[in-house]
């Protein structure tokens, strides 16, 4: 089968489609290129069904390098029939594959192969033959030094039919269809951890039972993660008196000795080498399910978390909060520049709120502050209360905003190369900052799995998830696009086609001849060739070049035809932008081409009615409720402001202005059934929540959305 064959009946998009985003991804072109400028080859694919490409892609390369690899051993072993080299080669998946594989495959010493040495496969043979009258006798000329009695004669034998039926594709998919139909997952607590403060978090699997098909992602990956610390112990069950009679459907032909000792066999085969192997397949299986779907929900928090509202280019002061050690202020300008930093300690033991109040105010006076960025871990509820207390000469926005990952920003070489001479503590009050100016600029600077969205992203696994994520950000960064003039090297890195070693380049280029005049001078770039100019142009904006369509999202590669648009009314390009009323006139169908047509036509269209516009919201005042400072200062039935941060497939938490967030359980987001929480809420959504239960003991909030 040919790779666009395989996609085709594995995504059902069309061929064309297929061969032709294959032909470009093989060309090196970027999943947001291809996506956004070519759209006539793909039949206007959008980005996840582009990655879905991709993702079969990697399958089938995987298992056509399976395959080979295969073939050549058993070609080695000389055993490679034509009817064996045809199963393998129709082969549509790894497990059917190795299934294949499994009788010709180098195994260690076995019971089977020692049975095997001793001369008993003969025996075997014929009693799988199901047609010795009498066995004893015959078994008895078996019999050596080796095997000393007819019983050891028979068990011999019945360890290799043993393996036989370990081999056999029927029966391996047989007792497959009943894990995966019929298999129970259950856990029972170490008895002695069960009082381990640790485990207690888990205490709701000391004794639990659940069908493993039904099982959600993020309670199977509890449960393993409770396992694998050591906390329960997990088991899979099917109805073991089920499967063997299925297998003996299968095998068993007549009523004799031969019979008996075939029964021995498959009870042996199932419980030393079938149900070991298959039920951890079923395991890994259930696994990579689980993952997928928790990295499914983390790419999408990582997304909403990365286009959420900026506020843009305003002046800040940014607060790093703390009791002990103060609180840590710098000053930034509108493009996130450290001006100033200090630190005051306004709260116990110090108490000295006057003068911090003072210096602040004086700060915000000296540097016109438009907006103060609080980070919301440790006093900041506190710090907020101070802020407020301030009156400020003119108009200061106060926010409060995570600083989930701001120490590992704080500590990591990025910020080490961009702040060389300050400590961590003002690096992390610059990074709670610029997150207020722009989230996707600064949070690109992190790992996505220390930014706090998701669960169980330790659990899954790391190349996939860490694959899934670089996807999610790259996808993000070239929706907005970027400033080549100031974006940082970590967001260049990002752009389609640039990469860390170019964005390096560019970031060099830039502070040794100063800011790019226009698009066409990325060229100068060293080692940024045609192939990355072609995949990264579009989404690298140039601002107050001479070509107004370089602070676009139009690529370079259709600035002819708006000259042509422009022209074909008398007009100039410039005229154009923004001026709905003259693009209107412009009729499309005049423009198509043989590599250019509708979609893209419209796409530039609608960038010269709005050019480099943000899609983003702008970022909202929003205040908790003063009254609510620790988990006993709620009660049951009271509604309170709070901002959705992080979402999970069984609900959302929310941020209430403490240390701990509160739950609303896909059950109490709506009056009707929830098939996908995100269809509901947002990250960083602002909402209000009723108190439904609080556990102080297990520090637990369930809440409910109101609005």
């Amino acid at each position: 089968m040919q790779l666009h064959q395989y996609i085709t009946q594995q995504t059902q998009l069309s061929s064309k489609a297929v061969e032709n985003t294959i032909s470009l991804l093989n060309e090196d072109a970027t999943i947001p290129f291809i996506a956004r400028y070519r759209k006539e080859m793909t039949g206007n694919l959008d980005e996840i069904e582009i990655g879905e490409i991709v993702k079969f892609k990697e399958t089938f390369e995987t298992l056509e390098k399976r395959k080979k690899a295969i073939l050549k051993t058993l070609e080695e072993q000389q055993v490679l029939s034509t009817e064996l080299d045809n199963k393998i080669n129709n082969s549509k998946d790894l497990i059917a594959l190795e299934d294949l594989y499994l009788p010709f495959k180098k195994k260690r010493k076995t019971k089977a192969e020692t049975a095997r040495l001793q001369g008993l496969e003969p025996l075997a043979k014929m009693m799988m033959s199901q047609r010795v009258n009498d066995l004893e006798y015959t078994a008895s000329k078996y019999t050596s030094n080796e095997v000393e009695t007819v019983e050891n004669a028979l068990e011999g034998a019945r360890f290799i039919i043993a393996e036989w039926i370990n081999e056999r594709t029927d029966i391996r998919n047989n007792i497959r269809y009943q894990l995966e139909r019929f298999a129970q997952i259950s856990s029972k607590v170490i008895k002695t951890k069960k009082d381990d403060e640790k485990a207690q978090k888990f205490k709701d699997y000391f004794d639990w039972n659940e069908s493993l098909s039904r099982i959600p992602s993020h309670r199977f990956l509890a449960i393993l993660r409770a396992e694998k610390e050591g906390f329960i112990r997990v088991k899979i069950e099917i109805d073991t008196e089920r499967a063997l009679q299925k297998m003996e459907d299968r095998i068993i032909r007549s009523q004799n000795e031969c019979s008996e000792q075939i029964q021995l066999a498959i009870k042996d085969a199932f419980k030393r080498l079938l149900f070991p192997s298959l039920s951890n397949e079923t395991l890994t299986v259930a696994k990579e399910k689980a993952d997928e779907a928790a990295i499914v929900v983390f790419s999408k928090n990582l997304k909403q978390l990365l286009l959420g509202s900026p506020l843009g280019e305003k002046r800040v002061l940014a607060i790093d909060p703390g009791f002990r050690s103060g609180c840590k202020i710098v000053c930034l300008n509108a493009q996130g520049d450290l001006k100033h930093n200090e630190t005051v300690f306004p709260h116990a033991p110090q108490n000295q709120s006057f003068d911090a109040i003072k210096k602040i105010s004086s700060l915000a006076e000296a540097h016109k502050i438009e907006a103060i960025a609080i980070g919301n871990g440790t006093a900041s509820r506190e710090t907020e209360q101070l802020i407020k207390k301030i009156q400020f000469k003119h108009q200061v926005d106060v926010f409060v905003v995570s600083e989930a990952g701001a120490s590992i920003y704080s500590a990591s070489k990025i910020a080490r190369d961009e702040f060389p001479n300050y400590d961590v503590t003002v690096r992390g009050a610059v990074s709670i900052g610029r997150r207020l100016q722009d989230p996707l600029a600064e949070l690109v600077k992190i790992d996505a799995k220390s930014i706090g969205v998701g669960q169980y992203q330790h659990d899954v696994d790391q190349t996939k998830l860490k694959k899934s994520l670089d996807t999610t950000v790259e996808s993000c960064v070239n929706t907005i696009g970027v400033n080549i003039n100031t974006a940082s090297e970590s967001l260049l890195s990002y752009v389609s086609g640039i990469g860390p070693k170019l964005a390096e380049n560019i970031v060099n280029y830039r502070n040794e001849n100063g800011s790019f005049s226009s698009r066409n001078e990325i060229k100068k770039v060293p080692r940024l060739g045609g192939k990355a100019y072609e995949q990264a142009a579009g989404f690298l904006r140039v601002k107050n070049s001479k070509n107004p369509l370089d602070d676009s999202a139009v690529h370079p590669e259709s600035y002819a035809i708006v000259d042509k648009m422009a022209k074909d009314i008398n007009k100039k390009v410039t005229d154009l932008i923004g001026n709905s009323a003259l693009i209107q006139k412009i009729n499309l169908q005049n423009y198509c081409t043989e590599n250019i047509g509708l979609p893209t036509l419209k796409d530039i269209v609608k960038e010269l009615e709005k050019p480099g516009v943000d899609p983003r919201e702008k970022a909202k005042v929003f205040s908790f409720d003063k009254n609510i400072k620790t988990i006993s200062d709620l009660r049951v039935g009271q509604l309170l402001p709070g901002i959705v941060n992080n979402i999970t497939n069984f609900g959302c938490f929310v941020d209430i202005g403490i240390k701990e967030s509160g739950l609303i359980h896909v059950s109490n987001l709506s009056d009707t059934f929830v098939k996908d929480v995100n269809t509901i809420v947002s990250l960083q959504q602002q909402i209000i929540a009723k108190v439904l239960e609080v556990d102080v003991i297990r520090k637990r909030i369930q809440l409910a959305l109101v609005k």
